[in-house]
């Protein structure tokens, strides 16, 4: 089947194959992602026992959603055969990692404890494993366990006793053989007793390098699993940790532990105990790579707790800057990266506010995501004196997040600590975090800032989970994108109507598609001042609502109101200065009143925090081209995407060619937009062709284009659309109409005195009446922004 499609799969490779089927690598095509894709075998078509057992499987899966368990994409048929598509986990079966002498314990308590969570939450949702051994668990390339294979699984609850009866009747014990509880043998129903039985088993096999149960018959092993103590357990293995395997190991299931919780537990208990002496001396003299850091997790959290309970730290006197590092997401499904990084985007707005602190944008830190370099060369990038690093795992409402603070000269842990609570109390668990955070490196909150700390509402977890959905899809900066998030934004308030943050981001999507993707539509202005309002009523410190209101007041229907733009996205940069976009659009607007220089420093500053913003080096090289500055500019324009924002980008880059003088090259690039398929949204093409029609002497053809591209009129690119129209009729001395659509431009978002000045296509025209009192006006109100804005 290799290379063949599998519905909407791709055959890739042969992974395996068993009782249950035959597993491949292969390429979800629709979604772009590797799964590994179990198939019923041709032969068991006709078996209605395989059958039901195979839907089993896919029903015990479909339950679970954990870190430490194989994810379950879908179930289905097609070519007549019929499949479970999973999550494709990298790595090497823990069989096969455990050496003849054993894993160091630490090693051992770590994979121990998270199959052991695995279990607790299978044990919660009614699933028992049945086949649990080391072989079905994988350990990533990273040093996590997956649990593998649910096959043999069944419904704890539910199940009707006729199903159980067939299922344990003689010659149809289902498991492996050296894994199998005594009670599995007896030909009992096994339970999820029997799972904790199979897990003491793997505990022994990871400590000890062996099985605890020998012989050289299937007689003589199932003898020795019901009769027969286990054998000893090497001396390196720490009283607490033996005492946990001979209890998961005893005989009748009601002396074992009864919850995979208390297994859990109690690992973790043992766990913290052999980290905390000798892993001190080791974190001070080690360079600590992130992923390392990451890594390290509970232990090294709980060393930091113990540094700080004995005072055995030594923080700096203080530290002005920091940033927040990608949250990892420990969940073990990519599609829960959205909440990782709701998390993080979370945490930067919390500490950027505080008053003395300089903490890096979202976009800036994103970068280092997954990244391999040492603490002290990030920080050194981001020009920071600490590091917030992070994990985050959710099943479910439940949420545990664990953060860390680290000094990056020292590379020091100053703090640490894991919350783990409900997803309705997550805004508090993020003010907590920055307040530990705050509180450790010395600086002092205003009254204002910790009452906004701790006043943190509940949440309603559906509606959260919609919302950073949202947020996720919107940060795409595409139409598609965008077009993603509303539906899950106005999904996510009117689950919670009381909720701020998402009236804001929703307010910020509409204003950004009315902007960007559909120009004068009517009914996303009146759904974007609702949001608007909506939030600020609720919270009047929305920044997101804030930077919503920009937009909407820089658009043709408030007739580009300039000053009260910036009013809006210089406050919710007061309130959160990591919003690189309220700095980009208030950059736009300096850049089209004549202030180039100011926009170009601030889209410089935007762009040190985002260097792959296409609208950022969309907005750089338009500050360019408003400065005179044409080379560097059609640079600039020529390495932005053909399709950002359509004919606008090849309109500007047409433009800055005729100021050149490259009227061949210009007439170029309007040939290579027309091969391209791209919408005109504006005018601004059109206008170009005028333009160079005009220049060439055509004013027949420029006076159609002219036509054409004034029929866009009232959409938010316009202005530019009007510059180009005068400067055309400017070219064919037709100096009245040139002004008319010269005082078009600058009333409807364009009253940029330096580049009328400077256009060299407006040089007929200069001593015209009309044009020195129409640039007389236009100065007064370019100084009025020079001493305002």
């Amino acid at each position: 089947m290799i290379g063949q499609t599998f519905g909407h799969y791709r055959i890739t490779e042969k992974l395996g194959a068993g009782g249950m089927g035959v597993v491949y690598k292969a390429r979800d095509e629709s979604l772009e992602r590797d799964v590994a894709l179990k198939v019923l075998p041709e032969t068991a078509l006709a078996d209605e026992h395989a059958r039901a057992r195979f839907r089993r499987e896919a029903l015990a899966l479909s339950q679970l959603n954990h870190p430490h368990i194989c994810t379950i994409y879908e179930v289905g048929e097609a070519a007549g055969q019929t499949y479970i598509a999973m999550e494709y986990v990298e790595g090497r079966p823990l069989s096969a990692q455990v050496p003849a002498d054993g894993l160091p314990v630490e090693t051992a308590l770590r994979y121990g404890t998270q199959i052991a969570d695995a279990l607790a939450h299978a044990h919660e949702r009614g699933v028992a494993h049945r086949d649990l051994k080391s072989a079905n668990v994988m350990i990533t390339p990273d040093g996590r366990s997956k649990v593998l294979d649910f096959g043999l699984a069944k419904r704890l609850r539910g199940a009707d006793e006729a199903t159980r009866s067939r299922e344990t009747e003689a010659g149809t014990i289902a498991g492996t053989l050296h894994y199998m509880a005594p009670e599995v043998l007896r030909g009992e129903p096994p339970d999820e007793r029997s799972d904790l039985w199979a897990l003491g088993v793997m505990l022994f096999e990871m400590t000890a390098g062996e099985l605890p149960f020998r012989g050289q018959t299937g007689f003589e092993i199932s003898s020795a699993i019901i009769k027969e103590p286990p054998a000893p357990l090497p001396p390196r293995v720490p009283a607490g940790l033996r005492a946990i395997i001979q209890r998961c190991l005893a005989k009748e299931p009601g002396q074992r532990y009864r919850r995979a919780g208390e297994v859990r537990a109690a690992l973790e208990a043992i766990h913290s105990e052999a980290a905390v002496a000798p892993a001190r001396p080791a974190v001070a003299r080690r360079r600590w790579p992130l992923p390392a850091a990451l890594a390290v997790g509970a232990a090294l959290l709980t060393l930091g707790v113990w540094w700080l309970a004995t005072g055995r730290k030594a923080g700096p006197a203080a530290i002005s800057s920091l940033a927040v590092l990608p949250i990892e997401n420990l969940s073990g499904d990519p599609t829960q990266d959205y909440f990782a990084d709701g998390i993080t985007e979370a945490l930067i707005a919390d500490l950027a506010r505080i008053q003395n602190l300089r903490v890096p944008s979202r976009l800036s830190v994103m970068k280092h995501k997954g990244t391999r370099q040492s603490a002290p060369e990030i920080a050194g990038q981001l020009k920071v004196e600490a590091l917030v690093l992070g994990s985050v795992v959710r099943s479910g409402d439940r949420v545990r997040i664990t953060a860390q603070l680290v000094e990056a000269a020292t590379e020091k842990q100053l703090w640490g600590a894991t919350y783990d609570r409900d997803l309705r109390d997550i805004l508090a668990v993020q003010g907590e975090v920055t307040r530990s955070i705050v509180g450790e490196i010395k600086i002092n909150l205003s009254p204002q800032e910790q009452a906004r700390l701790a006043k943190a509402r509940s949440v309603n977890p559906a509606a959260y989970t919609d919302y950073l959905r949202g947020r996720f899809q919107a940060r795409r900066g595409s139409k598609e994108g965008r077009a993603a998030a509303i539906p899950l934004l106005e999904g996510a308030v009117a689950t919670d109507p009381g909720f701020a943050s998402g009236y804001g981001a929703l307010a910020k999507v509409y204003a950004e598609t009315l902007f960007f993707d559909a120009p004068g539509s009517k009914e996303l202005e009146e759904k974007s001042y609702v949001a608007i309002d909506k939030a600020l009523s609720l919270d009047p410190d929305s920044a997101p609502a804030l930077v919503a209101r920009g937009y909407m007041l820089w658009t043709p229907a408030n007739r580009f109101a300039h000053e009260r733009a910036v009013q809006q996205f210089r406050r919710a940069l007061t309130i959160d200065p990591t919003l690189d976009d309220a700095r980009e659009r208030m950059a736009v607007i300096y850049a089209h009143v004549g202030l180039s220089e100011k926009a170009l420093e601030e889209f410089r500053r935007a762009l040190e925090g985002n260097p792959s913003s296409t609208f950022t080096r969309f907005g750089l090289a338009d500050a360019a081209l408003f400065d005179g500055k044409y080379e560097e500019a059609l640079a600039i324009y020529k390495d932005v995407p053909a399709e950002f924002v359509s004919g606008v980008r090849f309109g500007r880059e047409i433009l800055a060619l005729l100021w050149l003088g490259r009227r061949r090259d210009a007439a170029s690039t309007i040939g290579e937009f027309q091969k391209t398929g791209l919408e005109e949204i504006s005018g601004t093409l059109a206008s170009a062709e005028a333009l160079l029609f005009a220049a060439s002497g055509d004013f027949r053809r420029a006076e159609e284009k002219i036509k054409a591209a004034a029929g866009r009129r009232g959409v938010g690119h316009f202005h530019h659309t009007a510059h180009n129209i005068a400067a055309a009729y400017a070219l064919m001395n037709k100096p009245e109409r040139a002004v008319q659509w010269l005082q078009v431009a600058a009333d409807e978002g364009f009253p940029n005195y330096p580049v009328f000045e400077r256009d060299p296509h407006l040089a007929k025209i200069r001593q015209h009446p009309d044009f020195l009192a129409f640039m007389a006006t236009l100065k007064k109100q370019w100084e009025h922004y020079q001493a305002t804005l």
